[in-house]
């Protein structure tokens, strides 16, 4: 018996539809979709270092627990030594705060004598803008708390997934054909040879920009270069795109 085939304006909409309710349930689950794909990540990137353990006869489990044990206290020691440079950074702030209120009395007059514009119209001004951006503050607010959560569950979801690493990757094989597992290896082996090389990758382009930029700031006598270069190490590695 032929296959029946379905028009393809009608084809064409179901693609279609099936795409925007796609997006659509990938958005509503963003919450729980998100901390999983940085779990895999992270994951995919210690689990070299677990099979390691297991090579010279450490129990899965604790294999596991000692690959993430050593990732934690090298993020702790790269915590430690920003908070160290914050915390010398901190005691300039009131020499800081001082010299901040100074440049902002003398750009109100700036403006006030330029534009017409009276100090005190120009401190309305700013007082309604803090007082709108209060609801603002709270998102914020809101939002920080709910990404210490993600922070906090992402070593059971990384512990989880390494432990039943085998039944993941053999129900990834059940969802496709039998003729198909060769291709479906393949590709599974590819995406982790990319995902680990790019996040390796990251992290190196990572310290040899914080080397940089920490080693130039200090020959031009910034006092906190080493503090500045690191921060602008890591915000390097936050995505943009070009306008």
């Amino acid at each position: 018996m032929a296959a029946k085939e379905y028009p393809f304006y009608l084809k064409t909409t179901v693609i279609l539809f099936g795409l925007v309710l796609l997006v659509y349930v990938f958005a509503q689950l963003e919450d729980i979709l998100v901390p999983l794909a940085f779990a895999a990540f992270l994951s995919v990137l210690l689990n070299p270092l677990a099979n390691r353990f297991e090579h010279y006869g450490i129990p899965k489990i604790y294999a596991i627990c000692l690959a993430m044990l050593i990732a934690f206290v090298v993020v702790a020691a790269v915590f430690y030594f920003l908070s160290t440079q914050i915390i010398q950074f901190g005691d300039s702030l009131p020499m800081l705060k001082q010299k901040f209120a100074e440049m902002s009395v003398d750009l109100k007059k700036w403006i006030a004598a330029t534009f017409g514009l009276a100090v005190k119209k120009q401190d309305q001004m700013i007082k309604d803008a803090l007082g709108s951006s209060q609801a603002m503050v709270g998102q914020t607010v809101g939002s920080l708390f709910g990404t210490l959560g993600v922070i906090l569950l992402l070593p059971v979801y990384i512990f989880l997934m390494m432990l039943y690493k085998t039944l993941i990757l053999n129900f990834l094989y059940e969802v496709f054909a039998e003729e198909n597992l060769k291709k479906v290896s393949e590709v599974l082996k590819e995406t982790k040879t990319a995902i680990q090389s790019y996040i390796v990758g990251l992290l190196i382009e990572m310290m040899i920009v914080a080397a940089m930029n920490s080693a130039a700031l200090l020959l031009l006598g910034i006092k906190y270069g080493v503090l500045i270069g690191c921060i602008g190490a890591i915000l390097n590695l936050i995505p943009y795109r070009a306008v």
